[in-house]
């Protein structure tokens, strides 16, 4: 197990280079970065901006200053600009090195865990993701709770009357639940039980009531369960579906094995024969894939959610860093993901032989 250990730490290093290789290739080729975002900023807002001037550093709030000479850059809407200032800008963002340069600095940045600040919120990346990280930790904490506490009950029972009335109509329903997007899911559970077209029965946005600092600590408490209700609600109806037929199709597999029939033969009803016999077999692939649906409920299910119903964390971060080129926050929120992903995977790797030792990964090929 050390050897095999060992192999998986050493592949992750190639693994997450050429993760951010392709993502920082890939980059480079889309339109509209960080200068053609600030200069769309300086036309929209006219050229005499004192905040980007003070950024940049020099040439007064004349920041622009026309060209004369009637030189143009490669930049969308920087037609009549001063080159100079073009110049500036790039130096701001590190443009002014060529692509490996800069992906050469931001890795080895990146190896101390350095992300640099933001190009357009006027604070370090790291302080931005501490910032945003509590509010993702709880929605992937409370889903996978949810998902588990609701689906392995289910999908027992689903085992357990394979076949008969109440599978055939909660496998439909699971399967409906999962074919439905969840961000559909939730603008349905917006408009119709927190707007004004129905009912005002859940708050639309944020984890916490404009009273918040008032409350007590049970009222907090009531209040923060009030809000995660919808968004909760819309992450976890597509996430059912896969751990109940997870732990439908392990119960059935163990259930037709020759062992079961045995202790059935000993005269055990049937609880003891299910709990105490099948269980632990039948959880050994749901319980190991819990590291691993934590981190997808953590950072994919979330992003979407956090932007409809304006919960500030990592997902709505993302999204709006994305969406203004703010490259050191994107890449540094790629970076993290990629390192806890892969890490994940060899947890749940070693989840499986503390669940069950007879398996072996000396013998695996990595």
């Amino acid at each position: 197990m050390a050897n095999y250990l060992l192999k998986r730490l050493l592949l992750m290093i190639p693994t997450l280079f050429g993760i951010m290789v392709l993502s920082f290739t890939i980059i480079q080729f889309a339109p509209g970065g960080p200068v053609e975002q600030m200069i769309a900023q300086l036309t929209q807002h006219g050229a005499g901006n004192n905040g980007v001037a003070g950024r940049i550093g020099g040439g007064g709030g004349d920041m622009g200053a026309r060209s004369v000479g009637g030189e143009t850059s490669g930049y969308r809407g920087s037609q009549g600009l001063d080159p100079a200032f073009i110049k500036q800008l790039e130096k701001m963002y590190g443009f002014d090195k060529p692509a490996y340069e800069r992906f050469y600095i931001m890795m080895k940045n990146y190896l101390t865990f350095d992300f640099g600040k933001s190009y357009f919120r006027d604070t370090s990346v790291i302080q931005l993701i501490k910032e945003k990280l509590p509010v993702s930790i709880s929605l992937g904490l409370w889903l996978t709770l949810l998902t588990y506490i609701v689906a392995i009950p289910l999908g027992i029972r689903k085992a357990v009357q394979d076949g008969e009335r109440f599978d055939v109509w909660t496998s439909s329903l699971l399967v409906l639940g999962h074919a439905v997007p969840a961000f559909l899911v939730a603008v349905l559970l917006l408009v119709v039980f927190a707007g004004s077209s129905f009912v005002q029965w859940f708050p639309s946005r944020g984890l916490g009531s404009d009273n918040w600092a008032q409350l007590s600590l049970l009222g907090k408490i009531r209040d923060y369960a009030w809000h995660l209700v919808l968004p909760l609600t819309a992450m976890a109806l597509g996430t059912f579906t896969t751990t109940a037929f997870l732990t439908k199709n392990s119960f059935l597999d163990e259930i037709r094995k020759q062992y079961v029939t045995t202790a059935r033969a000993k005269g055990l009803t049937e609880h003891q024969v299910l709990y105490g016999h099948v269980f632990r077999n039948a959880m050994l692939l749901v319980i190991a894939g819990f590291p691993a649906a934590f981190i997808h409920a953590f950072f994919t299910g979330s992003l979407l959610i956090e932007t409809i119903f304006s919960l500030d964390g990592l997902g709505l971060l993302s999204f709006e860093s994305i969406e203004k080129r703010d490259y050191p926050v994107v890449f540094a929120n790629l970076y993290i993901f990629a390192l806890i992903g892969l890490f994940v995977n060899l947890l749940s790797d070693f989840i499986y032989t503390l669940v069950d030792p007879r398996i072996d990964f000396e013998t695996r090929e990595v």
